[in-house]
């Protein structure tokens, strides 16, 4: 399969994504990353510092790449902010720690047809305001493997009937990829973007040097998937954008049906701004099929309902490169990522992706003083603080640990 340039589009340009920017603006001045010094953002904000006097403090963390904030609400409520959990029930910190298992036996082959299994990311599971609240299961980050390509992030979630309430929050150097299987999400963020998500549309977006927003839902019941994608260097300044996509294509076959999401599969390509090989996927199972599969990709598979043979509910299974296509059996859907293994070590903090300690160190600075990362309106409440940085440097990681 193809994997030329014309298939990654750019999100700079007007007609794929919206921006409140000049390509000018776009570019973080380079002094400031190597220095560690937070600057002024080529985007001035009117947000009002989140002065650390005001902020309570987070209980320790399990890990240095994300952590927890906030505590627990009075009522149940789905309190997800993306790159950590917040206001829940318990001193729980993220991320959620993949444990391996021993390998599915899984319908996938390689050109010759000799069965293969997967790598079994059990994830944890979090509660979200209390015992009968809404529980979570991360995935991606874990402590084995930590991206599949430029997925850097996983959080499933559901079905169950909560209430979505995520403050405005910060991002940089990703894409955020919201998916419903069920329910209803309100996106507020800084370019004044206001979209609802409803099942089988996408929520595209591009942090780029900086953005902040938030989502929300009524009491329903909600069921879906929270992704993140890592952008490459060459791409993780660019201008902030968001794009909704209230149809995508779809690549149908014999026991199957593929509705793709990001990137692209078996000829099929989503709308939707990619900077890296990948593929995203919500399949359709009814019977047997055969998905094709691109042998340079690494894939994992999240099982969202029904019954697929080979996969259980919960857990990421993780394909290496090489398999040219997937056979499957049963009548479920399921959730296909993957792309071309990611190259560059990354540094993952709360919700920012960067480079290194002291670029982290200047993106929470920035946030805590209002700068930098522009003002969402519409949302009904303060900005979510960001949590204590560890007391150890934060280090680059690879794609396996």
């Amino acid at each position: 399969m193809s994997r030329s340039a014309d298939r990654i589009r750019n999100a700079a340009s007007p007609e794929q994504s919206s921006s409140g920017e000049s390509d000018a603006s776009s570019v973080r001045r380079k002094d400031s990353r190597a220095a560690g010094s937070a600057g002024a953002r080529s985007r001035a904000s009117t947000r009002r510092p989140l002065h650390e006097s005001n902020v309570s403090r987070p209980p320790r963390p399990v890990s240095a790449d994300i952590q927890l904030a906030g505590a627990a609400p009075r009522s149940p409520a789905l309190r997800l902010s993306d790159g950590c959990v917040t206001k829940v029930s318990s001193a729980l910190a993220c991320p959620l720690q993949s444990r391996r298992r021993p390998a599915y036996s899984l319908g996938v082959s390689n050109s010759d047809s000799q069965d293969t299994g997967g790598e079994v990311l059990t994830g944890r599971e979090v509660p979200l305001g209390g015992p009968r609240a809404m529980m979570v299961r991360r995935t991606l980050p874990g402590q084995h493997r930590r991206m599949i390509g430029a997925w850097c992030f996983v959080d499933a979630y559901g079905p169950q009937r909560a209430t979505m309430r995520v403050p405005p929050h910060p991002h940089t150097g990703l894409q955020t990829v919201s998916w419903l299987v069920a329910g209803e999400v309100l996106h507020l963020d800084s370019l004044g973007t206001r979209q609802e998500i409803r099942p089988g549309q996408l929520n595209l977006m591009t942090a780029g040097h900086g953005i902040s927003h938030s989502e929300e839902s009524p009491e329903t019941v909600l069921h879906g998937v929270q992704l993140w994608v890592a952008l490459p260097d060459g791409h993780r300044d660019v201008a902030p954008g968001f794009e909704h996509h209230p149809s995508l294509p779809v690549l149908a076959g014999r026991g199957f049906e593929a509705r793709v999401v990001m990137g692209s599969l078996g000829g099929v390509v989503s709308p939707a701004t990619a900077y890296s090989p990948l593929v995203g996927a919500q399949i359709a199972v009814d019977g047997d099929g055969e998905i094709p599969l691109d042998p340079a990709f690494e894939h994992g598979l999240l099982l969202l309902d029904g019954t697929v043979d080979g996969l259980e509910p919960g857990p990421l299974v993780y394909l290496p490169p090489g398999r040219s296509r997937l056979r499957v059996s049963g009548r479920g859907r399921l959730l296909l990522i993957g792309g071309e293994p990611f190259a560059e070590e990354i540094v993952m903090w709360w919700n920012f992706v960067g480079r290194s300690h002291d670029e982290i160190v200047a993106f929470r600075k920035e946030w805590m003083e209002g700068a930098g990362f522009g003002t969402v309106v519409g949302f009904d409440g303060a900005p979510l603080p960001a949590p204590v940085l560890p007391g150890t440097r934060l280090r680059p990681r690879g794609r396996v640990r």
